[in-house]
C-alpha cells in the first residue's frame, strides 16, 4: 500500500476493505448511500446531488451538530466505474470556477481478492491548503469516515 504523498501538496489514506470495489464505488457514486457514511458523526450528510460523469456536477452538505450547514461543491474530472474517481472543488458545476479551489480528489479502488484496496489521494494547490486540511482533522476525519465506508459496503 503505497500512502506516500507524491509531493507536499498532497494527503494520502490507504485502507483494504472487506469488500467489493463495486460495493465502494456505489457508496461514493448513490446519493442514498453517500448520505449514509460520508460525513463522521455527530455530522450528517443530509444532501447529496450527483451527476457522476466528466463534467457533472456535485453537491454535498454536511451538517454539523450545531446544525451548521457546509456545502460542498465540485465537479467531475474522471470517472471509471468501480475502479476511479476524480472530483475537484475548482469548479462548481458546468465549468464554472469556484471562489476558492482547495482540492483535488483521486479515489482509486483495486481489487484484492475478495476485498479492496482503497486509495484516496487529495492534492491541494497550496501547501498551505495541504496544512489547513490537515489543522482540520484530514486524518482522523477521513479515517472515521473510511470506517464508516468500509462498514456500510460490507453490508452490501
Amino acid at each position: 500500500m503505497n500512502t506516500t504523498p507524491a509531493d507536499d501538496r498532497e494527503l494520502v489514506l490507504t485502507r483494504l476493505i472487506d469488500a467489493p470495489r463495486e460495493m465502494l464505488y456505489r457508496c461514493w457514486t448513490e446519493p442514498a448511500l453517500l448520505k449514509q457514511w460520508f460525513a463522521p458523526k455527530p455530522y450528517a450528510t443530509p444532501l447529496a446531488e450527483m451527476d457522476v460523469r466528466p463534467g457533472g456536477s456535485s453537491l454535498i452538505v454536511m451538517r454539523g451538530p450545531d446544525g451548521q450547514d457546509m456545502a460542498n461543491r465540485g465537479v467531475y474530472l474522471d470517472v471509471v466505474p468501480n475502479e476511479r474517481l476524480v472530483l475537484t472543488d475548482a469548479f462548481t458545476e458546468a465549468w464554472q470556477p469556484s471562489a476558492k479551489p482547495f482540492m483535488t480528489v483521486i479515489l482509486t479502488f483495486e481489487k484484492q481478492g475478495e476485498k479492496t484496496l482503497y486509495t484516496a489521494r487529495v492534492r491541494h494547490w497550496t501547501v498551505e491548503d495541504r496544512e489547513a486540511h490537515e489543522k482540520m482533522g484530514f486524518h482522523e476525519g477521513w479515517a472515521v469516515c473510511t470506517d464508516q465506508l468500509a462498514a456500510l459496503a460490507a453490508t452490501g
